[in-house]
């Protein structure tokens, strides 16, 4: 056996894991300048939810990221993680769409591709694999490791000869909620390094404490690459340590060659970047939890999940919902849980949770999975279940892609039209992004303020006698929200929009009132003034948890008052619409 190989993934699966992928490019780059002395087999350092939350929360350009660290890592490979058909997103794109994602993600500083697909359906792979490999670049076919009655060991090793087969250069086996064991580790590596002899990585997480055992079982199997993170990154539901695994094997005859000295000056600089983000890092996300082995939630999605109860103000349900994940997992057919069906799973989850009954209120990408959308499920789904959903709506069979025509040069027509476009990488962002890109391109986004406590004496010298406002606006996460202030020390404030000319959206009970169940944003307007509609009817979707959410009417009417507009922020509690 040879030297063992390090991909680090401070710069992108740490910080997604620890603080809700809220690491800016300005603290990368001092990072990056130290890392590529190192020598590590890569960098993990773009994709997964890092474009997502460039554009969303940082106003942060993702591509202009991706070309600074270019110019820094000159030596070390810069990988990413792409999410096979849904690229960067939550939906397969069409094919014309990934190729041209791909050529701009490699034209721009990607090396190395790690390609995976969340149901480990590898049609939803094969397009992107194709376009990485027609660019000359390093494609790593990956497996979602996971465990439920229809996975198994052996199933994983035919899944990596067929990765195999159609070109890849390495395999990784993705576990991407620390669930490996160790001897399933050992039995996993040994079993395909037996049947195919490019380079295996394993990558997994520390949230169940098992990660370090089941390295080690990894490296004595002959594994090729570790996926590790800088400690003070590392741990809790992020990778196990750099220096610890480097340490560990230094003077054996799988030396990864790696000075500790050198990772010492990025520990030291980590360290310094990791006090900036202490405030955003929940101590939920660096605790084991052995009851991940239950729910088994993968660690981006748990401080994720975490920030957007908070949002809903349902911390307090977080028990509830983590028992309900399993459930809803096994209704879906044992879907391994990474982006996107652990968005899907875990947001249905706290949807059936908060609306008091079990599919009640329905995502628009659970039906989507339900009608095959996203690909083969692991396990048939129960026909029961499926009809009480999407009733009589078709359900394919076909590669999820077949049914989807061209869009780009369509979408990028729209996004010109509009003033949106300065270079070509913008139209990528509007197509993969369309309700939140437009205002990141205009320039309108704010980057999110770090949550900083108040000095005590700025707070003692504050005014005592003041006017105070009906409405405000107030900034949270990045998001602007309007507050009615309703009443201060039991005093009543009077009713009405502070702003004439805007309307105000009433909270509380209105004749016909169709209310939003949770906080999210107005991503869709289905309907108009004066429109009849029947009961079940789809009146308007709100984006929530990054999952579209129908808003339906709850009768037959007609539809006489629109309270809100495409993008505008809602609270739960808000009458939205009303029908009579």
């Amino acid at each position: 056996m040879t030297k063992l190989y390090i991909t680090d993934t401070t710069l992108r699966d740490a910080h997604q894991s620890l603080a809700a992928t809220r690491m800016r490019t300005e603290d990368m780059l001092e990072l990056a300048a130290a890392m590529e002395k190192a020598g590590f087999w890569s960098v993990e350092a773009w994709g997964g939810a890092t474009f997502d939350t460039c554009i969303r929360y940082l106003n942060d350009d993702p591509w202009e990221r991706l070309r600074d660290l270019k110019k820094i890592f000159v030596k070390t490979p810069i990988q990413m993680l792409l999410r096979g058909q849904n690229l960067v997103g939550y939906k397969h794109y069409p094919d014309d769409v990934v190729d041209k994602f791909i050529a701009a993600a490699a034209k721009n500083g990607v090396d190395v591709f790690r390609v995976f697909d969340a149901l480990n359906d590898i049609r939803n792979m094969q397009r992107s694999m194709t376009a990485v490999l027609n660019e000359g670049k390093h494609l790593q076919g990956t497996i979602s490791y996971t465990t439920s009655p229809v996975h198994s060991t052996e199933g994983f090793i035919d899944m990596a000869e067929e990765l195999y087969s159609l070109g890849c250069n390495s395999i990784c086996i993705k576990d991407m909620a620390g669930l490996i064991m160790p001897e399933a580790a050992r039995a996993l590596i040994t079993g395909i390094k037996e049947r195919i002899d490019i380079p295996v990585c394993l990558h997994t997480h520390s949230t169940s404490g098992i990660a370090p055992m089941s390295y080690q079982a990894a490296i004595e199997a002959g594994v090729d690459i570790l996926d590790t993170a800088m400690s003070p990154f590392a741990g809790g539901t992020s990778q196990p340590a750099t220096e610890s695994i480097v340490a560990s094997l230094a003077g054996t005859k799988r030396d990864t060659g790696i000075e500790l000295t050198t990772l010492r000056d990025i520990k030291n600089a980590a360290a310094a970047v990791r006090c900036k983000y202490d405030c955003l890092i929940d101590p939920i996300s660096v605790r084991i939890d052995s009851d991940v082995l239950i729910y088994q939630l993968p660690g981006g999605m748990i401080s994720n999940l975490v920030s957007q109860l908070k949002e809903q103000n349902a911390l307090d349900k977080m028990d509830e919902v983590l028992k309900e994940i399993p459930v809803v997992r096994k209704d879906l057919g044992y879907p391994p849980l990474v982006t996107p069906t652990s968005q899907i799973v875990g947001t249905q989850a706290v949807l059936n949770i908060l609306m008091g009954g079990r599919y009640k209120t329905v995502t628009n990408e659970v039906r989507d999975y339900l009608k095959g959308m996203y690909g083969k499920s692991p396990a048939p789904l129960d026909d029961a279940l499926v009809s009480s959903i999407i009733g009589s709506e078709e359900r394919i069979s076909c590669r999820p892609a077949d049914t989807l025509g061209p869009i780009y040069d369509k979408m990028k027509a729209d996004a010109e039209s509009q003033g949106l476009i300065k270079k070509d990488e913008d139209v990528l962002t509007y197509i993969l992004y369309p309700a939140i890109a437009p205002a990141f391109l205009k320039g309108e986004k704010k980057a999110e303020a770090l949550p900083e406590a108040a000095p005590a004496a700025a707070v003692a010298a504050a005014p005592v006698d003041i006017d105070i406002p009906r409405s405000m606006e107030v900034e949270v996460d990045g998001e602007v929200f309007m507050v009615r202030i309703l009443s201060v020390e039991g005093e009543s404030v009077a009713a009405g929009s502070s702003e004439p000319g805007k309307r105000q959206t009433p909270h509380g009970d209105v004749p016909g009132g169709v209310k939003s169940s949770i906080q999210g944003m107005v991503l869709d307007i289905k309907v108009q003034m004066g429109q009849k509609v029947s009961a079940g009817d789809t009146l308007l979707v709100l984006e929530a948890m990054k999952m579209e959410n129908p808003v339906v009417s709850p009768v037959d009417g007609t539809v006489t008052e629109i309270f809100v507009e495409n993008g505008a922020v809602v609270q739960s509690g808000d009458v939205l619409v009303v029908v009579k």
